[in-house]
């Protein structure tokens, strides 16, 4: 269910790509107003459709080529193909150009249903070796499934094609446009997602009731290749990712450092205003934590190979909760001490495979904003509620007003009694009440050791990104033996409540570059104020601008050895939010000619004024404009 406070407010929030004013332009194109496949039956009867005449018109254009898996996905469709060379973006239009054949052709989709005897025999006759995988799968499932083929075409007719599927289908080719169709890229991808299995080569697509839709989609894509995090992360000089020290490991450069630091510092005072307390905890620990936490078993194709040390086994942490944990049991605490509530910006290392890592979103060491509550049972309701109230107040101050809610309660199986899991989901349900929040329920949906909220956020052109999760453990409580003293005096087990509101720094940061395309704002620029000196002549007086901005806090380069006309572009390439040009007329005046990166030029502001209005800009985290 989607929250939405200031949609115009989200708008003037998103940076746009470059251009000579710097002014940014009031509303990007948004994803937010094309349909998903999920929200439209026909837009999914055609992605599922366009999937089916793409690897037709793939097997008809590369003999040998063999289909495995063709879903619709929330945008469009891909197929994953085994072929015996090698795609490449080249080879899209010849695709293309026989699926417009095909989709000229009108021809019929027919659903047949047969027994997983003829399904095999047909299967064998075509030497499909993935479709008979994918029968013999269906078949260990439920040996009495019905098997449903869809024919493209009429059998025996020289335009036919089938394929094992569910559907749903179109009626017939004819109903696509071409026009709304287009072929996106080529990638690879192993079987079942399984990297010691066959290496695959798949199509990504998209497709869409009319031109006037796939149009406004090719704009969002030209919008989000502005904003990729990747290249304005070198653009800007905020991090790097260097092979030759270690894939999926970040760099942070000294601007980009900056930024963290900032974000770090908001968000440690936010917590400690909120009643929490900061732990910091190591990086590594012995095998045996991993065990009794049940990660070694359960986790381990996640986490590095152990190391050595002293003759026992190391583990880098995947994981922060098990140390969290361990400072709790060196305590003996009474139920009059919980709630007990834990912070910590505790970097994990887990692995992944090289073709899924990409740019800050992926990688293999991040930090979390991790934070662990113990409490009582009923406790829960007040501090999910608090957690909730912690939450907004975090996104909110990034920009962030739209907020999707899911809640996920009891799978089938599950730890803890039946009793505590009903107790814990009434409270969540209550908490997002109290907080005025509608939400989805996945019935059934949550993980075996407690319920669930997860929260996604709505970024400047409309895309949903997973940050938060309150995900309540009556799993760890047990296996570590955690306990408080009750007022009956007896051992009890807290609730365990953990949660991360950013999610991670590193792909937080990837998140906050893509949304603010670069242009942070003020109070997270990692340079505020940049000055344009127009001559040598002004030097002195442009030191000492420089110095009362920086005695005020305020973050300031001074531009040296270009003209200023380049001196200005570079700013705006820089998105620098304030910049001052400053000639003799204003060094005599005792002014500054401002400049915002969102506004253009704003004129002649005495240097005072300039101080005082950056210092509270920055520090009540508005843009310089609002205070001026």
């Amino acid at each position: 269910m989607l929250h939405t406070k200031a949609a115009a407010q989200r708008a003037a929030l998103g940076a746009a790509s470059d251009s000579s004013s710097g002014v940014l332009p009031v509303a990007p194109p948004s994803l937010a107003a094309l349909p998903t496949s999920a929200e439209s039956p026909e837009l999914l009867r055609i992605r599922h459709s366009c999937a089916h005449i793409m690897a037709m018109a793939v097997q008809r254009l590369h003999k040998g080529a063999q289909v495995t898996v063709g879903p619709w996905t929330e945008r469009g469709f891909f197929y994953d193909f085994d072929l015996p060379h090698p795609l490449t973006e080249r080879d899209l239009p010849k695709i293309r150009k026989e699926m417009t054949r095909i989709l000229s052709k009108n021809l019929p989709f027919v659903c047949e249903e047969v027994t997983a005897a003829e399904a095999q025999s047909r299967i064998q006759a075509a030497g499909e070796k993935y479709k008979l995988e994918i029968l013999q799968s269906i078949v260990a499932r439920d040996p009495q499934a019905s098997i449903t083929i869809y024919h493209i075409g009429n059998p025996g007719s020289e335009d036919h094609w089938w394929d094992l599927c569910a559907g749903p289908h179109v009626g017939t080719t004819g109903e696509i446009s071409a026009d709304a169709l287009e072929l996106e890229s080529v990638a690879g991808a192993y079987w079942r997602g399984d990297d010691t299995k066959s290496m695959l080569q798949r199509i990504y697509g998209t497709a869409w009731q009319t031109k006037e839709q796939l149009d406004a989609y090719r704009r969002f894509n030209q919008e989000a290749a502005v904003r990729d995090h990747r290249r304005l992360g070198q653009e800007l000089d905020l991090f790097s990712i260097s092979e030759t020290c270690g894939g999926g490991l970040v760099f942070w450069h000294p601007k980009g450092a900056m930024v963290r630091h900032l974000i770090e510092e908001f968000w440690k005072t936010t917590h400690l205003q909120c009643g929490y307390e900061l732990l910091y905890t190591p990086h590594i620990a012995k095998v045996d934590l991993w065990k009794t936490s049940g990660h070694f078993d359960f986790y381990r194709d996640s986490m590095f190979n152990q190391m050595e040390v002293d003759d026992e086994q190391y583990q880098l942490k995947p994981m922060n909760c098990p140390f969290h944990i361990s400072v709790y049991k060196q305590g003996y605490y009474s139920y009059r001490e919980l709630p007990i509530r834990w912070a910590e910006l505790g970097t994990v290392y887990r692995y992944e495979r090289s073709g899924t890592m990409h740019g800050l979103f992926r990688v293999r060491g991040f930090t979390q904003d991790d934070a662990h509550i113990f409490c009582l049972p009923n406790q829960i309701e007040a501090e999910i509620l608090g957690v909730l109230h912690l939450t907004e107040v975090l996104l909110t101050q990034f920009g962030f007003q739209d907020f999707e809610v899911n809640l996920s309660t009891r799978p089938d199986k599950f730890v803890g009694s039946p009793a505590i899991w009903d107790q814990a989901e009434a409270a969540l349900k209550a908490a997002l009440q109290q907080k005025g929040w509608a939400y989805e329920e996945d019935v059934g949906g949550g993980a075996f050791y407690g319920p669930k909220i997860d929260i996604k956020i709505c970024d400047a052109i409309g895309r949903k990104w997973q940050c938060s999760t309150v995900q309540l453990d009556f799993n760890l409580p047990e296996r570590f033996d955690m306990f408080y003293i009750s007022d009956a005096n007896v051992r009890e087990r807290p609730i365990m409540i953990h949660r991360a509101i950013l999610g991670s720094l590193e792909r937080f940061m990837g998140i906050l570059i893509e949304n603010y395309a670069g242009a942070f704002p003020l109070w997270l620029a990692p340079v505020q104020c940049r000055l344009v000196p127009v001559n040598a002549a002004v030097a002195e007086y442009v030191c000492d601008v420089a110095d009362a901005l920086r005695s005020a806090g305020v973050r300031v380069e001074v531009s040296s050895g270009v003209s200023v006309g380049k001196a200005i572009r570079a700013a705006e390439k820089d998105k620098i939010p304030v910049m001052c040009v400053v000639g003799q007329r204003e060094a005599a005046a005792g002014t500054v000619a401002v400049r915002t990166y969102t506004d253009g030029d704003i004129g002649s502001v005495l240097v005072r004024d300039l101080v005082s209005q950056m210092a509270a800009a920055s520090a009540s985290k508005q843009n310089f404009a609002s205070v001026s």
